[in-house]
């Protein structure tokens, strides 16, 4: 099932950075969301989660125009909406 909170207020979104070198992940990740949303404190409201070991990046709600501002920083792989799936069991085979 895909994220349905889309709209005006925005959506949520995983932002695949480059890994910071000399500066905490999350520190990185603030950082890099001011940059678009005006202020630590706007950035620091709007971060979910900072992924730190399989993945370098964050997720945050942001709008479509967040969305495209993000995607032309520097330090900035990828934005992908965030998605949620359920798993379904397969049929149940006795023998």
């Amino acid at each position: 099932m895909a994220y349905k909170g889309s709209g005006k207020d925005g959506a949520v979104h995983i932002v695949y950075t480059q890994r910071p070198e000399g500066e905490e992940p999350e520190d990185h990740d603030i950082r890099t969301l001011s940059s678009v949303l005006g202020s630590e404190d706007a950035a620091k409201k709007a971060l979910i989660y900072s992924y730190k070991s399989a993945a370098s990046g964050f997720s945050a709600k942001l709008t479509p125009e967040q969305v495209s501002e993000m995607s032309k920083q520097p330090d900035v792989i990828q934005v992908v909406p965030s998605r949620t799936y359920q798993l379904h069991s397969g049929p149940s085979v006795t023998r």
